[in-house]
């Protein structure tokens, strides 16, 4: 196995840059600044729309899957930091305008579409895009979107907020009077832009001209469905066990979205990739109907959920179709004839349900990885674990020794929240923990 860099150290690194670039932005606006203060509190409002704007800038870089940065930070990291970060430039913004209209009451006026028709247009556009961001956001698939309208129209709803922002800070005027800082500040928001057309369109591009084939699909246990990939003239992909791909099915990736599916199959040297894909949601409900013969397009690889060089040991934690990077670390160990014991505590609804299960009872009888399935819903003649995997159950099956252990957690994120806070009070160190979650939106 290959050695990734140490994901908390990253993330935390990561977060401070950002903090760092934000704060720079402020520093900027200050520096040179000719005018008297108008008040605290009007200050205040106005350094807080300056950063609820640099904040959505940013949001662009954190989607644009740069693969060297996602090894370090994780990928699915970086998506949720978006979306937390998403919820904290709303506030920012919305708090900016209340505050300025509490200190400066006449500033209500600019939403007034007899005085100033334009201006008041694009600060109600703003105000409403956001909160079509927000609502759409939190409430998806309660409102019946599709993951690929919501996905276009999130992205030029934030455009515009950016356009339209971009403007009202030039035209006020006030802590960027200076061609430099103006420069500065169009400069920035041309950069984010770039980044949205980075992702959106020169990726997919690229994509394009290195296509991929369906050539065989089969059903798993658990509603689940495998997909072989196959390149077409050219040689695929390399990666590591563990790791993801935003995958495209279709006749061309522009202006569809892709999907995140962790990868399968091991590291064996094969140029072929495998999926596997749960019958879940608006995407993947009819992923059983894809045909051999479709075309698709793969991002990738990416994400650090991968085993280490230094691990002497593994424990991993699965529940559902969380099992299929897991599974790509087993089958890649195995066919090395390198396995080091391992243990998989693996969450199923029944063993009807169990994805891999006969794989995994074959391996575990060739190679020292001792299976624990947790069945929710046990058949009469089941004499295993029964119910959740809750931390009772955990500390009947964990090494007591963490050093030299490697952690591994992928499923539905209330089991994934459990099983990690468990493993903070048993004292498992961060740094050997690795998690894989992707409920984005």
């Amino acid at each position: 196995m290959s050695r990734i860099p140490s994901f908390p150290h990253g993330l935390i690194f990561s977060k401070l840059l950002y903090l760092g670039l934000v704060a720079l932005t402020l520093g900027v606006a200050v520096i040179g600044h000719p005018h008297p203060g108008r008040g605290f509190a009007v200050e205040f409002g106005v350094g807080l729309g300056f950063v609820g704007f640099v904040m959505l800038a940013c949001q662009f870089a954190l989607t644009a899957k740069f693969r060297r940065i996602s090894q370090v930070v994780g990928l699915d990291s970086l998506l949720h930091f978006h979306r937390q970060i998403g919820f904290f430039s709303y506030a920012f913004i919305l708090l900016h305008v209340g505050i300025l209209f509490w200190a400066r009451p006449g500033y209500i006026a600019y939403l007034d579409v007899g005085a100033d028709p334009l201006r008041a247009l694009a600060l109600w556009t703003v105000l409403l895009a956001l909160t079509a961001i927000l609502v759409t956001t939190l409430w998806r698939e309660k409102l019946g979107i599709s993951y690929e309208w919501w996905r276009v129209g999130h992205a030029a709803l934030a455009f515009v907020i950016l356009f339209i922002g971009l403007v009202h800070i030039l035209r006020v005027g006030w802590y960027v009077s200076t061609p430099w800082k103006q420069g500065f500040w169009i400069s920035g928001t041309l950069a984010a832009v770039g980044l949205l057309v980075y992702a959106r369109l020169l990726k997919p591009l690229r994509a394009r001209s290195r296509p991929w084939t369906v050539t065989r699909t089969w059903p798993e246990r658990g509603r689940s469905w495998t997909l072989e990939l196959t390149p077409v003239g050219h040689e695929g992909i390399s990666f590591q066990p563990g790791q993801f791909l935003w995958l495209t099915l279709g006749e061309t990736p522009l202006f569809r979205a892709q999907h995140p599916f962790s990868i399968s199959s091991g590291a064996t040297g094969s140029d072929q990739l495998e999926v596997t894909i749960k019958e879940l949601g608006d995407h993947t409900s009819r992923i059983g109907e894809v045909e051999p013969g479709t075309s698709a397009f793969v991002d990738g690889p990416f994400g650090n959920f991968v085993l280490d060089d230094g691990a002497e040991e593994a424990v991993f934690v699965a529940g559902g179709v969380g099992i299929t990077p897991i599974m790509s670390i087993l089958r890649t160990l195995w066919h090395r004839g390198h396995p080091i014991p391992s243990l998989l505590i693996y969450g199923i609804p029944s063993p009807d349900e169990a994805t891999f299960l006969e794989e995994l009872q074959e391996i575990a009888a060739d190679a020292p990885l001792r299976l624990v399935p947790v069945v929710e819903t046990p058949p009469g003649e089941w004499d295993g674990e029964t119910g959740l995997v809750t931390p009772e159950l955990l500390d009947r099956h964990l090494p007591e020794d963490h050093s030299g252990v490697r952690y591994f957690v992928c499923g539905p994120e209330p089991m994934m929240d459990g099983v990690e806070a468990h493993f903070r009070r048993r004292g498992v160190p961060l740094s050997r923990t690795h998690s894989e979650r992707f409920n984005i939106a």
